[in-house]
């Protein structure tokens, strides 16, 4: 391995938000990695300082070449630069896309359990969530068709906001999943945002399907989002894109984005994607073996020491799913446990809505170290907390 994963980054007492907490706690919930960036990004970013000036930018034919190159590469897909639209964040387009499609009152499609700021930048703006839950069956999660087709049938639903790959449950949905769902949503005339921030952090060489490769005839009323912030850990650079291979689509929400000021990159944000889409292949790809490893560390200690927890995780992200069920009804109050009598932070399935109360979900991209704490303080705070 190249590159250097075991060293632990001291975030403690910086403006992270991640590590704003007390000095015996161990945050593993907010989605950032406490691993370093790729140096290839880092030298790209010290180049772009040593000029001294900084004064407006926009991305232009190199920043886009170098997306379109990435997802032609890594993912085997054809990603027409002049589909493209520079943003400022995944979550910013979200909400100026969800005002831009839909109207005051509509209905925007999400399944549940899922990603909570996805709530927020529907009902912040007037819109209502309807989810068409995900089925969970014998530690499985599954797709309800008949369900999804009567919500996106509903003459209110406007919308249908997919994460792809599944946060929190790392689900990678297969091509044939992707089309039918794009199938469904052009048939009732929805508009499909797919967020796929979690695109590259697959493993087991299994490879996720890109809203935007849709077949031919299903690609007009598709919308994408990627950015390399969960990727190479540099959420911090407010850099993301937006893929729309629909002309008419894309000159609609580019007004939206344009009339939100979300299109001016920060300094940084240029080189930096550059960096990472043309010389960050290798990086990731020892990311993606150390993620595995801790998997697999976490799984083997949790099985053997916890027989009343169930590992639930696709191999999407690098976000563990923990089903406790039979440990507690009520994840919030297991998360307020184990943080206060172990220090180890994790989120609370609840606040990822549908059946989740029942789930904690923990953040595994950390130098082994650290997840090896984590694991035992989970371990220790599960167990005690059984006992009472």
């Amino acid at each position: 391995m190249k590159y250097d994963f075991k060293t632990v980054v001291n975030r403690r007492h910086t403006d992270s938000v991640k590590w704003n907490v007390q000095d015996n706690e161990l945050p593993m919930s907010i989605a950032d990695m406490d691993f370093k960036t790729a140096p290839e990004i880092i030298l790209a970013m010290q180049e772009k300082l040593k000029l001294g000036a900084f004064g407006y930018e926009e991305a232009g034919e190199d920043y886009f070449n170098a997306v379109s190159s990435w997802y032609q590469l890594e993912h085997g897909v054809n990603a027409d630069p002049t589909w493209m639209i520079f943003v400022t964040g995944v979550v910013p387009a979200i909400s100026s896309i969800v005002r831009r499609i839909s109207h005051i009152g509509d209905n925007v499609l999400v399944q549940e359990p899922v990603y909570n700021i996805f709530y927020n930048s529907i009902e912040n703006n007037g819109r209502h969530v309807l989810s068409s839950d995900l089925s969970y069956h014998d530690g499985k999660y599954e797709i309800d068709w008949q369900d999804l087709e009567n919500k996106l049938a509903d003459p209110l639903t406007t919308l249908m906001l997919f994460c792809n790959p599944h946060n929190p449950t790392g689900i990678v949905w297969s091509r044939s999943e992707v089309e039918r769902i794009a199938a469904l949503c052009q048939k009732y005339h929805v508009v499909l945002l797919s967020d796929e921030i979690h695109g590259d952090i697959v493993r087991n060489n299994v490879k996720y399907t890109p809203a935007f490769s849709v077949t031919q005839e299903l690609k007009n009323n598709v919308i994408s989002l990627v950015s390399p912030s969960k990727t190479f850990n540099v959420a911090a650079l407010h850099a993301a894109t937006v893929i729309i291979p629909d002309e008419n689509l894309r000159m609609i929400v580019s007004r939206g984005l344009n009339s939100d000021e979300l299109v001016e990159p920060n300094l940084m944000a240029i080189p930096a994607t550059i960096a990472a889409y043309t010389e960050g292949f290798n990086w990731l790809h020892d990311l993606l073996d150390t993620i595995n490893e801790n998997f697999i560390y976490a799984e083997h200690e949790i099985n053997k020491n916890l027989k009343n927890v169930k590992i639930v995780s696709g191999p999407a992200t690098y976000l563990m799913w923990l089903d406790v069920s039979e440990i507690s009804k009520d994840s919030k109050k297991l998360a307020d446990y184990l943080r206060k009598e172990t220090g180890l932070i994790v989120s609370a399935g609840s606040i990822y809505r549908g059946n989740a109360s029942q789930f904690l979900r923990l953040n595994l991209a950390s130098p082994i170290s650290m997840v090896e704490d984590g694991i035992e303080r989970l371990i220790t705070g599960i167990k005690n907390f059984s006992k009472k």
